[in-house]
């Protein structure tokens, strides 16, 4: 029988994940009318920032999608969405470790990331299971906060912005590391998205259906705490950057990043994603994760030859693991969002801030009745152009 987490919890914020890291650019459907794209989503919300007058800061304590809502609300909670529902790593996990291969030929950097990850393992349980989960459930709680946005004319700095949140709930199934499926409501919307194995895609209220580009890559809740051999997985192939203190623990640094190849794949129109970069940190006391941050950054080229860079950092806190059949699963963190928009010359800049807390309510192993049948894409997924993914 799979046995269930404890429920008392001791609510204090710590991490959670990315997916739209830029705008989009007029992409044109077959009848020539635009579509609106995760990229355009992004875009039209800074356009929005730099036309509210100053002093009004959407504080309003209004829900998001009352009847009363404010017409700026919509576009805040796409942009928490686009950004902080279902990101996905930079990399795909890995089938293939290297460490077959004789100690010799294996770089210092990366056979020390190996040996770290294996006392992550042992930290986590996973060493000693005989035999591995066929499939998992997970389910939990949000909370989505915009704190600020900063618009820089060059000459002048304005702030705006409240820690206005909206609460939500998620479900999580996972059979493989390349077959998940994710639901997350928050503020009356709900995003959906999964992998069957061939295609990662995902459903919005505002984008309907659409795959993601690119090589498949896993999902970056799942990573962040929730299955530690797929975390592993990721990191099999990582490299050791040295030792980095967060909070009061001293920690190992490893690296991850997609290569050019890969990167150039997520490629779209004038967008270019230039480079996608994922680190973790592992505690040297407890051997666990505690820390994960993304880098992706995305050049964008428009029709009056301007240049315009588009980086999104996300950095997760991990924590409050629990043991769950054997197995140490986080159960609450906190992930702080940046969002910075710079052009290639001017000194004109836009950076909003925005976080994410989450926590665990439930994680079931070998769930009965579970099969690949469950992970199945929608039909009209296949009548969608692919489009980029971070």
């Amino acid at each position: 029988m799979a046995s269930r987490s404890r429920r008392n919890y001791r609510w204090s914020p710590q991490p959670l994940t990315p997916l739209m890291e830029g705008p989009d650019f007029g992409m044109e459907d077959h009848e020539g009318s635009k579509k609106e794209s995760s990229w355009e989503v992004i875009r039209e919300w800074f356009k929005i920032q730099r036309t509210v007058p100053v002093g009004n800061n959407f504080s309003s304590s209004m829900s998001l999608y009352g009847p009363n809502m404010s017409p700026a609300k919509m576009p805040d909670l796409k942009l928490l969405l686009g950004v902080l529902g279902c990101p996905l790593a930079p990399i795909p996990i890995s089938n293939n470790p290297i460490f077959s291969l004789h100690i010799r030929d294996i770089p210092l950097e990366t056979s020390t990331a190996y040996y770290i990850i294996q006392q992550y393992l042992a930290a986590t349980g996973c060493s000693k299971q005989q035999s591995c989960a066929k499939n998992m459930y997970a389910s939990g709680m949000v909370k989505l906060i915009r704190c600020e946005t900063e618009i820089s004319t060059g000459k002048n700095v304005r702030t705006m912005g409240s820690r206005s949140g909206e609460n939500g709930c998620f479900v999580l199934w996972r059979m493989s590391p390349e077959m998940w499926s994710l639901e997350l409501s928050v503020g009356g919307n709900k995003v959906v998205a999964g992998s069957d194995g061939k295609i990662v895609w995902r459903h919005t209220p505002w984008l309907g259906t659409h795959a993601a580009k690119g090589p498949q890559r896993p999902l970056r809740r799942i990573i962040q705490g929730l299955h530690p051999k797929s975390t592993a997985a990721l990191f099999a192939k990582a490299q050791c950057l040295g030792e980095k203190r967060i909070g009061d623990d001293d920690c190992f640094v490893l690296k991850v990043a997609a290569d050019r190849a890969a990167v150039m794949e997520r490629n779209e129109g004038p967008a270019e994603v230039i480079r996608h970069v994922l680190y973790g940190y592992f505690s040297q006391r407890s051997g666990l994760l505690i820390y994960m941050e993304d880098s992706h950054l995305t050049r964008v080229h428009s029709l009056e030859n301007d240049t315009v860079y588009w980086e999104t950092t996300i950095g997760s806190s991990i924590g409050d693991y629990r043991d769950v059949d054997g197995v140490m699963i986080a159960h609450q963190g906190r992930t702080v969002a940046t969002v910075f928009r710079f052009g290639e010359t001017s000194m004109e800049h836009t950076r909003t801030r925005m976080e994410e807390l989450w926590r665990i309510h439930d994680v079931v192993f070998n769930v009965p009745g579970l099969s690949g049948d469950s992970f199945i894409p929608p039909a009209d997924i296949f009548d969608t152009p692919q489009t980029a993914s971070p």
